[in-house]
C-alpha cells in the first residue's frame, strides 16, 4: 500500500549543523602536483592491482601502471608524467603498509593526457563493464568499491531501477555538489553508460533539499530521450546512505545481510557516474578526482581537482593550515576516519580532507573524556537501521563479538557515526562497531 505520509525521507537520523557554506559557492580549481606522488596499488575493496612498470622508468600522465587482478580489483593509472622512484611498501589510511608506486612529476611537463580507445555508448553491457574496470572507477562517495562489480549483480537478480546518489548529507563536504553544477553533461553521459550496462528501464537521481540549484539543472538540462527524475530530499543525515535512499524514495527496504540487487535496484554515486561519462568517452583512466578540502584548520577552503596520490600534508600545506590543527579526517566529521600519519596518499576512494583545531577538539588529541552510558536512549532513537547501539557497545567492551553479530545485527551497521555524535557519555561506539566487525570477520574466516 502507497505510504501517503512518507516525505522521501527516513525514519530516525540526525541532524549535524551542514557546515557547507565555505565551499558550497567556490568552483572547481585543478590543484598543483607534489613533488612525490604515493599511488597505492591497494585503492578498492578487493585484490591489489598488478604493477606494469618497474623502478626508473618514466611514465605519461594517464598511462595505465598497474593492471587489474582479477575481477575483484581495478587498474591503476599515473597521475603525473615523470619517473617510477620507486616500487615498495607505504603506509595507508588504516595504518597498515600497502604496495606503491612512487612517482616524481616532471617540472617542466606539459602534464597533458592522451586520449586511448573509446568505448563507444552503442557497446555491449560486458564491453562497458570491461571499459570501466580499465579505467580504474570506484564508488568515489568514499567506499571505493569497484564500480563495475557493483554493475554485475548475482545470477537471478533482475535491477529494474538506477539510482544516482548527489545526497552528499556529509558535513563540510561539497564535492558532489559541484561536480552536479560543473559536470552535468557528464552526469548524463555515465547515467548513458550505467543503463545500458546494467540493464535498468529508468534513473532516479536523489538530492537533498538544500541542493536545489543543482536540482533544477538536471531537470532543466535532461535530454527528452533519457529516462531520467529528480527527487529532492529533507535535509537530515544519513540521508546519503545508498540504504536510506531506497527506502525513503521508493519505499524499498534491503533485507538484512541482502544486497540492493535483492530488491531490484543499484545505486552509484553521482561523481563516479560523471567520471564514467568524462573517461570513457575518452577512452581514459582516472588519474584524479575531486576533493573538498574544508574546516577550519584551513584558510583557503576550497574545491580541487587533486591527483591521485598526492600526500594530506603536502594539500594541506596548499590551503594555507592553521598553526593548531589537532584532527584531520580523511572526508567528513561523521563517517570520515581520522589521519594518523599526515604522509599518507589521497585514494580514489578519498571525497574531502577537513581539518580541525583545538578549539573543536578540546584538545592536542581530540579526545573527549568518555562517561559510563546513562541509558537515555539517545542512541537508539537516532539509528535509522533500528539497531540498539547501547547494547551493542556493551557487548562490544565485553568482547562479546559473535553476540553482537548474530543476535543484535551488528553487521547490517554501516557506521554512520549517528549514535556517537548524540551520546552525551562521549562513548565512541562507531568506532567499538568498526573493531567488532574486524574481529567478527576474523573469527568467520577462522
Amino acid at each position: 500500500m502507497l505510504d501517503l505520509f512518507r516525505k522521501d525521507t527516513f525514519r530516525h537520523g540526525v541532524h549535524p549543523p551542514e557546515m557547507k557554506d565555505d565551499t558550497a559557492e567556490l568552483a572547481i580549481r585543478q590543484f598543483p602536483f607534489a613533488q612525490v606522488l604515493i599511488v597505492p596499488l591497494s585503492q578498492h575493496l578487493g585484490k591489489p592491482a598488478r604493477p606494469v612498470v618497474r623502478e626508473g622508468q618514466e611514465v605519461v600522465r594517464g598511462q595505465t601502471i598497474a593492471e587489474p587482478d582479477g575481477f575483484m580489483s581495478v587498474a591503476m593509472h599515473a597521475p603525473a608524467s615523470g619517473l617510477v622512484r620507486r616500487i615498495m611498501l607505504a603506509p595507508g589510511i588504516t595504518g597498515t603498509k600497502v604496495e606503491s608506486i612512487y612517482i616524481e612529476p616532471y617540472p617542466a611537463s606539459t602534464q597533458e593526457i592522451d586520449d586511448g580507445e573509446p568505448c563507444s555508448l552503442d557497446a555491449s553491457p560486458d564491453e562497458i563493464i570491461t571499459a570501466i574496470q580499465n579505467a580504474g572507477i570506484v564508488g568515489l562517495g568514499g567506499a571505493a568499491f569497484p564500480t563495475h562489480v557493483k554493475l554485475k549483480p548475482p545470477e537471478g537478480k533482475h535491477l529494474d531501477t538506477l539510482f544516482i546518489n548527489g545526497v552528499e548529507c556529509e558535513p563540510y563536504l561539497t564535492t558532489d555538489y559541484r561536480v552536479m553544477l560543473e559536470q552535468t553533461e557528464d552526469v548524463f553521459t555515465g547515467i548513458r553508460y550505467l543503463l545500458r550496462a546494467t540493464g535498468t528501464s529508468e534513473a532516479i537521481i536523489a538530492i537533498e533539499a538544500n541542493k536545489q540549484d543543482a536540482a533544477e539543472r538536471f531537470r532543466s538540462m535532461c535530454p527528452d530521450d533519457l529516462p531520467v527524475s529528480v527527487r529532492v530530499s529533507p535535509v537530515k543525515y544519513p540521508q546519503g546512505a545508498e540504504k536510506m535512499i531506497f527506502s525513503a524514495l521508493i519505499g524499498r527496504e534491503v533485507p538484512s545481510g541482502g544486497l540492493p540487487a535483492d530488491i531490484g535496484v543499484i545505486c552509484c554515486n553521482v561523481a563516479t557516474t560523471a567520471e564514467i561519462g568524462r573517461l570513457l568517452p575518452r577512452g581514459r583512466g582516472i588519474q584524479e578526482r575531486v576533493i573538498t578540502i574544508g574546516g577550519p584548520g584551513v584558510r583557503r577552503k576550497g574545491n580541487y581537482r587533486i591527483p591521485i596520490g598526492t600526500p594530506v600534508r603536502f594539500a594541506l600545506e596548499q590551503c594555507d593550515p592553521v598553526d593548531d590543527i589537532s584532527r584531520v579526517f580523511m572526508g567528513g566529521p561523521m563517517m570520515g576516519p581520522t589521519v594518523s600519519n599526515l604522509d599518507i596518499p589521497i585514494t580514489k576512494g578519498t571525497s574531502g580532507i577537513t581539518a580541525f583545531t583545538t578549539a573543536e577538539t578540546g584538545g592536542s588529541t581530540g579526545n573527549k573524556k568518555v562517561y559510563p552510558c546513562i541509558g537515555c536512549a539517545r542512541c537508539v532513537e537516532a539509528c535509522p537501521m533500528f539497531l540498539n547501539p547501547s547494547q551493542l557497545g556493551i557487548l562490544a567492551k565485553n568482547e562479546e563479538y559473535e553476540q553482537m553479530a548474530e543476535s543484535w545485527h551488528l553487521m547490517d551497521c554501516f557506521e554512520c557515526g549517528a549514535c556517537t555524535y548524540v551520546c552525551p557519555s562521549h562513548i565512541p561506539l562507531v568506532q567499538y562497531f568498526r573493531m567488532a566487525k574486524k574481529m567478527v570477520r576474523k573469527l568467520s574466516a577462522a
